[in-house]
This record gives C-alpha cells, sequence and structure tokens, in this order.
C-alpha cells in the first residue's frame, strides 16, 4: 500500500475510506463488542493513512497537524469508532519520532506504512485515577492490567505504559501476538462502541531494550504531544457535529413532514417551517465554527513544532487545540440531540439510528473534563498563567 506524500493525496485517501466506511456504520454501532469490525479496521489498515505523519527523515511523508485533523475529521463523519482507533498510533509515532532510539525507529517506521497499527495500553481502573498505574516493567518483563485499550485488540504492536523498577514512567512497545499479551473485548458503553476500548493483560511479557522509551522525560519538558493527540480528540468530536447535521439535512429534505402547527402557519413540508430553519441555521453556523477552530488549532501547532521553541509556544499550541476541543465536545452533542428537535418523532425510529451521533459525542466528549481546558484559557488570559505539565491538557 502506498503512504499519500502529500496533503491532498491524505485527504483523498481519507476520502475513499470514507466511503468504504459510511455505509456500514450503523451496523457496526448495532454490534457493538459482540462482532470485531475486522473489515472496517482492515481498510483502515490498508489506506496508506497510518504513515502521513512519520518524519521526513525516517522516510514518511512528515505530514504535519492540519493534514491529520483533517483526515480524522473526514473519517469521523463516516464512522467516529474507526476514527478513534488510530488515535493512540498518531501519538505514538510522535513520541517515538521524538524519544524513540534508533532501535524503536527502524523497527516501527519501517513497518507503519504496511499497515501495521499501533495500538494503546495507558489507562487503568481501579487506582485514584487513570493514570494510577499499577503496571511493572522489572528485569525486561512487563507485568499489568490495562483498560481503555483503543485498537490495541487489532493491532500489530501496543504501546505500553509502566512504571519501571526505579519507579520512573517508560512506555514498553510489544507485539499484539507476544507471548503473555491477552486483549479482551469486554467494551460495554452506549456510544463509540465499535471502538472495542477493553482489557489488556500483560502477564511476563519479554521487552526488547531498544523497543523501551523513557515516557516521563518527554513530558517533563515543553512539548506539543499532548495537543497533537488532543487535535485528534477535536477532530473526532468535529467529525461527529458534521455528520449529525449531515444526516439532519437528509431527514429534513427526504422523510420528516411539517407539523400541524407549521402547515397552518402556510408550510408545506417540514424544511419551511420557519423555527425549523432557525434551529437548524443555527446549528450549521455552530458546526461551521467548530470546524474553523480545528482548522485554526491545527494551523497553530504546525506553527509551533513538535518540539517548540519553549513553554510559550507550547501554551499557545495547547491552548488553541483546548479552545477547539471544548467547544467542539459541546457541539457535538448539541447536534446529535438538536437532530431530533429538528427532524420530528419519526427521526427516533430505531431504523434510522440516528440516536448514534448523540451516543457517540456524549461518550467521547468525556473523554477529559472540558471546565478544565476553559479554566486554562481563562487563567493563561487573564493571569498569564501558564498551562500545567509544559503544556499538556
Amino acid at each position: 500500500m502506498a503512504v499519500p506524500q502529500t496533503h491532498d493525496e491524505a485527504l483523498a485517501a481519507a476520502r475513499a475510506l470514507a466511503g468504504l466506511l459510511e455505509p456500514g456504520a450503523i451496523q457496526r454501532d448495532r454490534d457493538g463488542a459482540d462482532v470485531v469490525p475486522a473489515e472496517a479496521l482492515a481498510a483502515l489498515d490498508a489506506s496508506g493513512l497510518l504513515g502521513i505523519t512519520i518524519p521526513a527523515t525516517d522516510g514518511g511523508p512528515g505530514l504535519g497537524p492540519r493534514t491529520l485533523a483533517e483526515v480524522i475529521r473526514i473519517i469521523a463523519a463516516a464512522d467516529p469508532a474507526i476514527a478513534q482507533v488510530p488515535q493512540g498510533h498518531f501519538l505514538m509515532i510522535d513520541v517515538i519520532a521524538v524519544h524513540g532510539g534508533d532501535e524503536a525507529r527502524k523497527r516501527i517506521f519501517g513497518e507503519v506504512p504496511a499497515g501495521r497499527r499501533l495500538g494503546n495500553a495507558l489507562a487503568e481502573r481501579g487506582g485514584k485515577h487513570a493514570q494510577d498505574l499499577r503496571t511493572r516493567i522489572s528485569g525486561g518483563l512487563l507485568d499489568g492490567v490495562k483498560y481503555y485499550t483503543t485498537g490495541a485488540l487489532t493491532s500489530a504492536w501496543i504501546a505500553v505504559s509502566a512504571l519501571d523498577e526505579d519507579g520512573r514512567l517508560v512506555l514498553a512497545l510489544v507485539p499484539r501476538d507476544a507471548d503473555g499479551v491477552a486483549v479482551d473485548t469486554d467494551w460495554d458503553v452506549v456510544g463509540q462502541r465499535a471502538t472495542i476500548s477493553g482489557t489488556a493483560t500483560f502477564t511476563r511479557v519479554a521487552v526488547e531494550p531498544g523497543l523501551r522509551i523513557d515516557y516521563a522525560g518527554a513530558y517533563q519538558v515543553p512539548q506539543q504531544l499532548g495537543a497533537r493527540a488532543q487535535l485528534v480528540h477535536t477532530a473526532i468530536e468535529v467529525g461527529i457535529a458534521g455528520a449529525a447535521l449531515r444526516d439532519a439535512r437528509w431527514f429534513l429534505r427526504e422523510k420528516a413532514r411539517p407539523s400541524s402547527e407549521a402547515v397552518r402557519h402556510g408550510a408545506a413540508a417540514a424544511a419551511d417551517d420557519p423555527h425549523v430553519r432557525h434551529r437548524y441555521g443555527r446549528l450549521v453556523s455552530r458546526v461551521r465554527a467548530a470546524e474553523a477552530l480545528l482548522e485554526s488549532a491545527a494551523r497553530t501547532l504546525e506553527e509551533v513544532g513538535l518540539i517548540p521553541a519553549d513553554a510559550e509556544a507550547a501554551a499557545r499550541g495547547s491552548l488553541a487545540v483546548a479552545a477547539a476541543k471544548a467547544f467542539a465536545s459541546e457541539i457535538a452533542v448539541e447536534a446529535g440531540s438538536e437532530l431530533f428537535t429538528l427532524c420530528g418523532t419519526s427521526s427516533a425510529a430505531a431504523k434510522y439510528d440516528l440516536d448514534r451521533h448523540w451516543r457517540n459525542a456524549r461518550t467521547h466528549s468525556v473523554h477529559d473534563p472540558m471546565d478544565w481546558k476553559y479554566a486554562h484559557i481563562a487563567a493563561y488570559d487573564l493571569a498569564d498563567q501558564l498551562p500545567p505539565n509544559h503544556g499538556q491538557l
């Protein structure tokens, strides 16, 4: 498979993939974890898109945040669950690009263009928070249990966060089919169901020294790893909002009937109702605003670069993404709900599965709290206070 080399080629590949994914999105949503979306994920892996952010110095096209954001938005509008699967993949490409040694870069960047995707195993259950880690690596062996392992089930590699012998955070890159690796399908949520982000268990899994990265160090300097990861999440939300708007437009034009009140006031079709037009126009404006914020944030990240010059530059990138992410999360949930207000009772029929937009948006939007993003934006704007953790929001 060929990795797209330019922005336009990447968008063309994303549109082609979206065309394959959209017809099956409803069934994948209904299947949830009962049916692994193997065909859809195989199409993702075969698209060439997994390699678009590999640096030019490592043989890739080195395409940046603007391309990545638009690629993910296009795929998410077709199926946001499939669009979320490579979120961790692209984060790990960035981590390896900046902090990976020669062995990690050679192995991973050599395999990704052939569709060898990275899954993630970063978060855990049962602790005080999702990053209260119990997973350990000692003597070259990895032991632990992870959850929210998006993409791990069908990946070629899994990036696993763990504490080493000294209690320092490291990242271990292990083959999905390595001895001691088991990934479950215990994923039962209201939305983003086809991500199958269940439990992964690692039992005395051997980790090659060259595939172990100092993950703590990655976040102890000004960086854009977090911002770029959040940009992908933002693109997913914007894609969901766009899909809800698209389906509202289709239903209003093809299916919806005007209310009795609207008919009494001269509306021959649901789309003629002045209140429907008002609400629809308002929703269009807000979705377009979310799209514009996404593009603006992506351009800011391109200007700042993966390795920012200083903490101020890192803050600029992180805060731009924070604003776009918080707004997009709100608009995606709003669009998924407003669709029914616009289209009426018949749009709630199960056969249309239009509620998946709200369920996907609601599930994905609570990935991290929006209120903290607004708080950090205000702290910077009102008190010149830089975001915490060197730009990791």
